[in-house]
């Protein structure tokens, strides 16, 4: 049994030879390098509104952390 699964085991071929490579049938050119840099462009400016956007949120969570501080201030002069 053990010299029928060796043989079998070399008469296959390996997966790497029967799966076909991925080739590239185009060649760079300057709408492939135009369409890439507008992609990086899009990238860019929707990574820079995620970021103001965080500003944002970082600026008005501060705001009212001040306010509750000042209010907080206000309690414990009262008592």
């Amino acid at each position: 049994m053990l010299a029928r699964v060796a043989a079998r085991s070399t008469v296959r071929a390996p997966r790497a030879v029967l799966t076909p490579v991925a080739a590239r049938f185009y060649s760079e050119n300057a709408f492939n390098k135009k369409e890439k840099a507008h992609e990086d462009q899009y990238a860019r400016e929707h990574e820079k509104a995620a970021l103001e956007k965080l500003r944002k949120q970082i600026a008005d969570k501060q705001a009212e952390l001040e306010k509750l501080q000042k209010e907080h201030d206000s309690l414990d002069k009262k008592q």
